[in-house]
């Protein structure tokens, strides 16, 4: 969960009637390109709640580098676009219990 604020420390306003909310995950950074994806992103309470299911989880490859962005988009102005949270994600393979 991302909670944007202002340098301030107020909290940055944001609401889903006002904001498009988007969580991509790349090889490359600048978008999605053909080894992307795009997981849930919800916007509620002045937060961003980002998750990665199952499905789009096994699409991953382990041992792939993945870089991520949380971006929220102006819904009536595409030109406007705050990245709230950027970084990577590492992969690893299933982990089997011992019986």
């Amino acid at each position: 969960m991302i909670r944007p604020k202002f340098s301030t420390g107020d909290i940055f306003p944001i609401t889903s009637s006002q904001y498009d909310a988007h969580f991509r995950i790349s090889t490359v950074r600048g978008g999605v390109d053909g080894t992307g994806v795009e997981p849930s992103a919800t916007i509620g309470d002045n937060s961003v709640t980002c998750t990665i299911t199952p499905s789009i989880g096994n699409s991953l490859v382990a041992g792939t580098p993945y870089l991520y962005d949380v971006s929220i988009e102006d819904s009536t102005d595409p030109n406007i676009i705050y990245t709230l949270l950027t970084g990577t994600i590492n992969i690893t393979g299933d982990i089997a219990t011992g019986p």
